[in-house]
């Protein structure tokens, strides 16, 4: 599985998921642009990974601001061969008490932000007749959990998305695929763990084994090394035979 210098664009790529997939995708010889919001953390993370990394400002809800920094990338290295739609945040709430500003919030971030970033970079696949399009979903693309409304209706709405895409990119040569984890150990997911205990009255351990890892085969959590090989495989596998299929990596909780 080798990238041989091809270009990716990764929003969120500062942290977390974002940053172990360019860092798997610098080892397999691809070039990486670390989109982050933060314009400090991006430029730290790019200085990590060396010469075939570069950091980009980037709002993923903010258009000017994804077209700039798509630009920027194609400019400096002449292409856009892939894009990992991976920015997001976790906002937990009952629904009947779901801040609205709240739920806006979120779904700009997870579904404004890959319809933004992948109009900006379409256009560039386009040209080239070659792309392929990640999307970073979940189980949740799939499955509900209480407290999530917001999260699990961006993460449907994306698989939509991607099938949309596997059939207006295909006769340009662009694939998609959604990556579904289930709760990988970030401080994204860990940070949920005080918060949904005590929205749901329970105590942290029972979080952890009971609503986040309870429908696993082994009480494990999804690593971040498992999600970066699997958005290796996808983004170097040279055919569309997956194009428009989301594929689950969460220990055996959803199975297709």
């Amino acid at each position: 599985m080798e990238l041989n210098g091809k270009v990716a664009v990764i929003t969120g790529g500062a942290s977390g998921i974002g940053y172990k997939i360019a860092e798997r995708f610098v080892e397999a010889g691809g070039r990486v642009a670390i989109a982050d919001i933060d314009e400090g953390k991006a430029e730290q993370a790019a200085k990590a990974l060396g010469d075939q990394a570069m950091a980009v400002e980037m709002d993923v809800t903010d258009e000017r601001s994804v077209e700039d920094g798509v630009d920027k990338v194609a400019e400096k290295w002449g292409s856009i061969d892939i894009l990992l739609s991976n920015a997001g945040v976790q906002i937990v709430h009952r629904l009947e008490d779901f801040p609205f500003e709240e739920w806006k919030k979120l779904t700009s971030i997870h579904l404004d932000g890959a319809f933004l970033t992948t109009k900006a970079c379409i256009k560039h696949m386009y040209k080239q007749n070659s792309g392929v399009l990640l999307y970073m979903g979940s189980v949740h693309s799939k499955e509900a959990s209480p407290l999530k409304s917001a999260y699990v209706a961006a993460k449907h709405g994306i698989l939509g998305l991607a099938r949309v895409m596997a059939v207006e990119g295909a006769k340009y040569g662009v694939r998609t695929n959604v990556i579904c984890p289930g709760f990988v150990e970030t401080p994204l997911v860990t940070k949920q763990i005080p918060e949904q205990a005590k929205n749901l009255g329970i105590s942290e351990q029972e979080v952890r084994d009971d609503i986040m890892l309870g429908g696993t085969v082994d009480k494990e959590f999804t690593q971040t090394s498992d999600i970066a090989e699997l958005a290796l495989f996808l983004a170097a596998h040279p055919t569309n035979a997956f194009t428009g299929q989301s594929i689950v990596a969460s220990h055996g909780w959803y199975m297709n």
